[in-house]
């Protein structure tokens, strides 16, 4: 007789002094459709203060494993390898899942070789909406144009099988481990798809500072990644122009947005959006003039 039963499923969370945000994100794991005796969670913290035993403390019914190497990809691999799940199921420390989250990344996964799926950005107080708020709730985390534009998912929200995690490799440490990874699984034919029922919810970064350090260490990752293609120099340029110039193009979207009500909203969104794409373009002229470590 065929098994009919879904496949067993291992959700890898990379963790760095994230505790609070930690213990809703696996809460959010248990209220799962699926099956609890087909999943398991795995934690792989990143030199945490305390370390594994504070993670266990938090969470006591997961896998709790170090990961040495700082940063988020070498903390997925050192989940990934300790993996019994046919399926591996990558999520953020600081994401919710929907119940059916783990259901519906299964199975797209019958229509693709891996998929990601819909990253939601929350808003605390509607009411007060920040100019960074405001930002966020219109432009960040579109991975449904990551996926069919950019052929490229973030890995907050991926699902793969571990047999073709491993025939790709790991990700890569000091890049944009996400698009680097999704550039290798492509080059090696697998279909990458867009689960849009597969649903995880991000909270908006509130204060300019939470932004900027994102960008500060995206723009970063980026560049590194930027420089193994011929011409970065002239493909950076035009990038960072497009960024700047972007900001006549994505107003219209700020005004029509139906996340951003009333005028206060839409104003902080495009104060939001001016600052932000003026200040990555200005970080991105300065790599070229002097590269980051």
């Amino acid at each position: 007789m065929v098994d009919s039963s879904p496949p067993w499923v291992s959700v890898v969370i990379p963790h760095y002094n994230d505790f609070d945000h930690l213990a809703r994100c696996v809460e959010s794991l248990r209220r799962q459709t699926l099956s609890q005796q087909r999943l398991e969670v795995i934690v792989a913290d990143n030199n945490s203060v305390g370390g594994v035993a504070a993670v266990e403390q938090i969470v006591e019914d997961v896998l709790a494993i170090p990961a040495a190497e700082q940063g988020a990809g070498p903390a997925r691999n050192a989940g990934a390898a300790v993996a019994r799940g046919t399926i591996l199921a990558f999520i953020d420390s600081d994401c919710i899942a929907d119940k059916d989250w783990i259901r519906e990344g299964i199975a797209a996964l019958e229509r693709f070789g891996y998929v990601g799926g819909q990253v939601v950005t929350t808003i605390c107080n509607p009411q007060g909406v920040t100019p960074s708020e405001a930002f966020e709730a219109v432009f960040a985390f579109d991975f449904k144009k990551y996926i069919e534009k950019d052929k490229f998912s973030g890995s907050g929200n991926l699902f793969v099988p571990k047999a073709i995690f491993e025939r790709v490799g790991g990700f890569r440490a000091g890049v944009s481990e996400d698009v680097e990874w999704c550039r290798r699984a492509n080059a090696m034919g697998y279909r990458l798809g867009y689960a849009k029922g597969a649903i995880v919810q991000h909270a908006a970064r509130r204060e300019w500072l939470e932004l900027k350090r994102k960008w500060d260490r995206v723009l970063i990752e980026t560049f590194r990644l930027a420089r193994e293609r011929p011409l970065w120099r002239l493909r950076w340029f035009g990038y960072a122009a497009a960024v700047a110039g972007s900001v006549l193009a994505h107003w219209i979207s700020v005004i029509r947005s139906p996340r951003l009500i009333g005028l206060c909203a839409k104003c902080c969104g495009l104060i939001g959006l001016l600052r932000n794409r003026s200040y990555r373009s200005y970080r991105m002229m300065c790599f070229l003039v002097r590269s980051p470590n």
